[in-house]
């Protein structure tokens, strides 16, 4: 199934985690630590409170909004965590996820290396992935890992849907730390 067919059956819990996890691997951009968003991570819990979501996001964005815009990526990082949205709704969250899947494949095509053959990122989504540069390839596995945990196990999937948000966060530091190396 193609990422896009995975986000448009998604419920909100999936949507909402999809999208907080494409946010989660760019952190890096946006000068965050790796502990940031995880109350936002927790607020996708069963127990948590219907409010904790938007006060958890307001609480992040304060700290990462520190981290002022610097190139295309960061940009695009930075409107990811702009877009959420303040409630958890189904509507709200699904174009909040479609956005932030699009952006986070954007930035890693804007980090990789290699090239990506393909005129642009909707063609990954839609699942045609011949000539994928290998982080693009990488944050699109990423993607589709985190909907099919929270499709097949619900909340009892957000663990490994933010063990693979961790994995994506590494890997984007490392490439981000590199270019940085490379360019000073």
């Amino acid at each position: 199934m193609s990422l896009v067919e995975l986000i448009a059956q998604a419920d909100e819990r999936g949507l909402a985690a999809s999208g907080l996890a494409c946010l989660d691997r760019c952190v890096p951009l946006l000068g965050g630590d790796d502990e940031i968003l995880r109350p936002l991570w927790a607020s996708l819990g069963d127990d948590a409170g219907a409010g904790e979501w938007g006060e958890r996001l307001e609480q992040a964005r304060g700290k990462l909004d520190a981290a002022g815009p610097g190139d295309e990526a960061a940009v695009l990082a930075h409107r990811m965590l702009d877009a959420a949205p303040a409630e958890r709704s189904a509507a709200g969250v699904r174009v909040w996820a479609d956005a932030c899947s699009v952006a986070a494949l954007q930035i890693h095509r804007l980090l990789d290396t290699a090239e990506d053959e393909a005129p642009s990122v909707d063609s990954r989504r839609q699942g045609r992935t011949e000539g994928m540069s290998p982080l693009v390839a990488a944050e699109l596995r990423r993607q589709i890992t985190v909907l099919e945990v929270l499709a097949g196990h619900g909340p009892a999937g957000l663990r490994r849907a933010l063990e693979v948000s961790v994995e994506g966060r590494r890997v984007l530091r490392a490439v981000v730390s590199r270019r940085s190396r490379q360019q000073g």
